[in-house]
């Protein structure tokens, strides 16, 4: 077998150029990988820290408190150009997701409104915004006050509605006390599976798990995280959000890292500069949340593991997208190392990448992800690819257990760079 050569891209000083030391920013996300020689394998470098949680925490808050970092003259293009693309009476999807998959620019309120429109959520023509979004908002309070309520709630109401069906027959028969008209299924000891008691019990366990796990979302992050009435609202909605669709989708219910997913919309949405907006950003996150899981819902459904559709057939589809692109890569992790996808991808896949880098960073990889036509999927594998490119001098020259180390906790990246290559991996995969 004749082994693929490394494309001449991969060579490209790009890899090997240093940023000018009085830039701060291309600094902290420079390529950790040394231009010399790999150290030896008895020897591997260091894993370089992913970046401190203050360093995201004062992200964060800047973002919050509209303070950001002064922006390029490309970043300053592009706004202008999104900007004048949102601004048309009925928005070129083409291209507002050619110029947004390079990256949304911070500020002026835009990210908020072309995520929506790359989600589906808001249709192109403008003119349809404010009816859609009055539509959908109220369909998602109705769902709040139908799915979230107590089952006591729902007998009260149902006992209110049969007495007043029944007052001819209790002016008939003075002084007995009549028992309430509620089927067996309404009764709190019912064990029938239409029971709405025996469903609430049910529903009690999901809960409980949304609860830990929202409560654990971004604890270095005040909007997430802290004592504060504004973080215990924001807490509030992702609870709610994260329950109402796992009534609604009763194939899938929760899955544990839902919450990982679901912080980025909402966070967006509700730093919105329009007061309206951010004031409905829970419901305009639950919509998005459900458009963007459905493109994703065969990797989160445990019964489709093994099926052509589910995880490990998106495994294999990485597999082969690296073998495809750099073979010795690829035999090295998978035939000498044996470091198959499941051991780092599965991760890596399931939460999109939330978990591999600082927020901001995932929130720009974000932009490219829902820019593709075609689904975030295909984007998503290309990413988790040029990842492992990024840093197969590393890989290449480590074990086992350095090289399963080093992916599990992916180093700081240049996040430029990243998507450079993953852009340069969009060629069809072999068959």
């Amino acid at each position: 077998m004749v082994k693929k050569r490394v494309p001449d891209w991969l060579n490209n000083s790009l890899w090997s150029s240093r940023p000018p030391p009085d830039d701060e920013r291309i600094l902290r996300y420079a390529d950790p990988d040394p231009p010399a020689e790999p150290p030896a394998p008895a020897a591997p470098a260091p894993d370089p820290p992913r970046p401190e949680p203050d360093d995201s925490r004062r992200r964060a808050n800047d973002d919050e408190n509209g303070v950001s970092e002064s922006p390029s003259a490309e970043e300053i293009s592009r706004q202008s150009q999104l900007l004048t693309e949102l601004s048309s009476k009925v928005i070129n999807m083409r291209e507002l997701r050619r110029i947004a998959s390079l990256g949304i620019p911070d500020g002026a309120g835009i990210r908020p409104v072309v995520w929506k429109l790359l989600l589906g959520y808001l249709p192109p023509d403008r003119a349809l915004w404010l009816s859609e979004l009055a539509k959908k908002r109220s369909q998602y309070k109705n769902f709040k006050t139908e799915l979230l309520m107590n089952p006591s709630e729902i007998t009260r109401r149902l006992e209110k509605s049969t007495s007043g069906d029944n007052d001819e027959s209790k002016c008939q028969i003075r002084g007995v006390l009549r028992r309430s008209g509620l089927t067996h299924g309404e009764h709190p000891l019912s064990l029938g599976k239409s029971s709405i008691w025996n469903q609430f019990f049910q529903d009690a366990e999901i809960i409980e798990q949304i609860d830990r796990d929202v409560k654990r979302t971004h604890p270095d992050m005040p909007f997430f995280s802290g004592d504060s009435q504004y973080a215990k609202s924001n807490q509030e909605a992702l609870r709610s959000i994260l329950i109402v669709f796992a009534k609604l989708n009763p194939g899938i219910r929760y899955v544990q890292g839902m919450n990982e997913v679901l912080a980025p919309l909402f966070y967006v949405f509700r730093n919105d500069t329009d007061l309206d907006n951010a004031r409905a950003a829970e419901a305009d996150t639950f919509f998005c949340f459900s458009e963007l899981l459905s493109g994703f819902r065969d990797n989160l459904c445990q019964q489709l593991d093994n099926s052509v559709v589910g995880i490990r057939s998106t495994l294999t589809r990485l597999s082969q997208l690296l073998k495809e692109h750099d073979e010795e890569l690829w035999r090295h992790l998978e035939v000498t190392t044996k470091v198959n996808p499941q051991f780092y991808a599965f991760r890596w896949i399931t939460l999109l990448l939330t978990q591999e880098f600082n927020f901001a960073d995932s929130i720009r990889i974000w932009d490219t992800l829902l820019s593709d036509p075609e689904g975030p999927q295909e984007t998503l594998l290309r990413v988790c690819c040029a990842m492992l490119i990024l840093v197969r001098r590393r890989l290449l020259a480590g074990d086992f257990t350095s090289n399963l180390k080093l992916l599990q906790h992916y180093p700081s990246t240049n996040i430029s760079h990243l998507m450079y290559v993953a852009n340069k991996l969009r060629a069809k995969l072999s068959c």
